[in-house]
């Protein structure tokens, strides 16, 4: 019987006709210019966009082990489907009309979805309000498909944390090598653009949180100037430095999202000119942006000789291809900014959380860091499987934003770090500085946490208030680098204008292997 089977199993294939090659994945490397020419031709709808989406994910984020996303929001389709009847109408929002777009999972959203920030303690944080910098995306027509996995609570719970790993979500795994660090802490965000789970996402960043992630997995990532994008509903650590900002596989895509982002928000004072400061940041990108521009290069912040300083200096290439002069600077030292940055942070995150706490629903049973601090230890299992909470607990012991210690350091910080900024600038005669944004990504480590090494360009911009933008450079055995450009305060249209032109030169990205 069995022989009889196989017979017929072998007659049936001769018989069958020969299947037809699976079709292209409409979104694999898709860029927001492509979908969109894609959907006014017909060929394409926000529906379908999305449903490949929600495919990819379900195809390969668990499979790969990549634990990028920790929801996908249930009216997402929904959401899609009215956009495709506006189009149908007549009416098109701009060119993110119809674009499936993740949301960090410190961002709040009015859809079924809580806000975790990767820990159970908001578990049920279903607030039912967008934060203004998701409204914003929403009236550009952007598709919210879900949330990405973070390095919990935005990777300030502990000194030895391991970036990319929540309770919620797990450990987010490096889109080019999964048993790599995705850093930290928009981990998920990260990963997810790089693998086309969506054509962009929202990251958050303190100090790195948005540029690290985006150079480790060979993505553009902008970290705003401060000022520009709301803060309202994003589970904060620092009012000083916090502040969301755009990630996508090229630096058109980045921009295009920078002007849907941008605007001022009454709840958060510091936006106070954003309306007037924002531009379409798309409309100036030109190739020829960096003719004659002068840059200076920050030779001592390279990591030292090896593959990371020999890849900067092969992009530096690309940058005098396309123009720019560059001008070396040997000396950028400053001291003093460690121990004001950590004040900061440490005063702010108890003051700052604890307000946002306060505004959660009452499901919600953590209504201070305390709180959180007593629930970790209680739920020590399954939320301090591999590193504590030092920082909450130091935190926890500040004496709030009155304490003159911490007056003085907020003053330091950022008084120092601006002064740095444009004392170079001014100095060398340059436009903007370049530096590799970090070093390579490390293998994730359960027992020793991060294991960071090499370079990092992300503190002065982060304690400044200034705009950082990170551009793919190139590749060291198959793992993305990352060139930062930093400028002074409203430079943001500049920086993107010079990655632009950059990039149309360096060709750096490269896809993942799927």
């Amino acid at each position: 019987m069995k022989r009889l089977v196989s017979f017929l199993s072998i007659a049936i294939c001769l018989a069958s006709p020969v299947q037809a090659a699976p079709k292209p994945d409409p979104v694999r490397e898709a860029s927001v210019d492509q979908l969109q020419a894609a959907m006014t031709r017909g060929e394409l709808s926000a529906e379908a966009i999305t449903r490949a989406s929600i495919r990819r994910i379900e195809a390969y984020d668990k499979s790969r082990q990549l634990n990028a996303v920790i929801a996908l929001n249930p009216d997402a389709l929904a959401e899609a489907r009215a956009l495709d009847a506006e189009r149908k109408a007549g009416k098109v929002r701009g060119p993110l009309h119809g674009i499936p777009v993740l949301i960090k999972d410190n961002v709040e959203t009015r859809d079924a979805m809580p806000t975790t920030a990767g820990s159970l303690a908001l578990k049920d944080n279903v607030t039912g309000r967008d934060a203004p910098v998701v409204a914003r995306l929403r009236a550009a027509g952007a598709v919210i498909l879900g949330k990405t996995n973070l390095s919990e609570w935005a990777n300030i719970r502990s000194t030895r944390s391991m970036s990319g790993w929540s309770a919620v979500g797990g450990l987010t795994g490096n889109a080019y090598d999964a048993r790599r660090s995705a850093c930290g802490s928009s981990s998920g965000s990260g990963t997810a653009v790089a693998w086309s789970f969506a054509v962009l996402a929202v990251g958050t960043e303190t100090d790195g949180s948005v540029v690290c992630p985006s150079a480790m997995n060979g993505l553009v990532g902008l970290k705003p100037s401060m000022g520009l994008i709301s803060r309202t509903h994003v589970v904060p650590i620092s009012h000083s430095q916090d502040i969301p900002g755009p990630m996508g596989r090229s630096v058109r895509d980045v921009a295009l999202m920078l002007s849907a982002m941008a605007g001022s928000d009454p709840a958060d004072p510091v936006t106070h000119e954003a309306d007037v400061r924002k531009i379409d940041y798309a409309a100036g990108l030109s190739p020829d942006a960096l003719k004659g521009v002068r840059i200076g290069v920050l030779r001592d912040r390279t990591g030292g000789p090896g593959k990371v300083e020999a890849a900067f200096n092969a992009a530096l290439k690309h940058l005098e291809a396309a123009g720019a002069v560059l001008v070396d600077i040997t000396d950028s030292s400053v001291e003093g900014l460690d121990a004001a940055e950590l004040n900061v942070l440490q005063t702010e995150l108890k003051a700052d959380l604890n307000a946002y706490l306060a505004t959660t629903p009452a499901t919600v049973k953590t209504r201070t860091l305390s709180d959180v601090i007593a629930f970790n230890k209680t739920e020590a299992a399954r939320e301090m499987p591999f590193f504590g909470q030092e920082f909450f607990e130091a935190a926890e012991k500040t004496q709030g934003l009155d304490d003159p210690a911490y007056k003085a350091a907020a003053t330091r910080a950022k008084t120092f770090a601006r002064s740095h900024i444009d004392g170079l600038l001014s100095a060398y005669g340059v436009s903007l500085l370049v530096a590799p944004t970090y070093g390579l990504p490390w293998l994730s480590d359960e027992v020793n946490g991060d294991q960071f090494s090499g370079p990092s360009a992300s503190q002065w911009p982060a304690m400044s208030g200034y705009p950082h933008l990170t551009v793919p450079m190139g590749q060291v055995q198959g793992l993305p680098l990352g060139m930062s450009f930093i400028g002074t305060q409203w430079s943001d249209a500049n920086l993107l204008s010079a990655g632009f032109a950059f990039e149309q030169v360096a060709k750096a990205r490269v896809a993942p292997t799927q």
